[in-house]
């Protein structure tokens, strides 16, 4: 593969193309880690009480939604954000993914998943007690998900 970069100092906005004669599983990768980059740059304002806090999205377990608060958990607090869950989703990097209509998880959290294809799936997180659950629709994205990072791990 080749890597070129062209300077053009008339661009208001950084632009990368990738050039190939097939969309195979390396040039989706690479797509997708150049968009998680991108991605990684957003800075999310957490809430508890009376402060703001400005923290990792790393430490972040799972969002989810109570009502028309969404809340970020971490191992061992809970804080509520400004965003709607449609807008984390196009904001946060490539290892969160929407697991129900009311969550998104961090799938590098994850540690064990109690799969139930006749209802939703129990998932658990490292260090901590906190669970969440993934609707059945969201099953085999988040398997296939969780399969990908296992093959990055090896």
């Amino acid at each position: 593969m080749k890597v070129r970069i062209e300077i053009d100092e008339t661009l208001l906005e950084e632009e990368v193309i990738i050039k190939c004669q097939k969309i195979d599983s390396k040039v989706e990768e690479l797509s997708s880690f150049i968009a998680d980059i991108t991605k990684n740059k957003t800075k999310i304002v957490f809430y508890k009480d009376d402060k703001e806090y400005y923290l990792s999205l790393d430490i972040i377990l799972f969002f989810d939604t109570d009502g028309n608060t969404i809340y970020a958990h971490t191992i061992d607090n809970t804080y509520r954000v400004k965003y709607r869950l449609y807008e984390l989703e196009k904001i946060l990097p490539n290892n969160f993914l929407r697991i129900s209509k009311s969550s998104i998880v961090n799938i590098n959290q994850v540690f064990s998943i109690n799969y139930n294809f006749a209802s939703s799936s129990l998932i658990e997180f490292y260090k901590s007690h906190k669970q969440v659950y993934a609707s059945r629709a969201y099953a085999k994205q988040l398997r296939d998900r969780l399969g990908e990072r296992r093959k990055y791990e090896n």
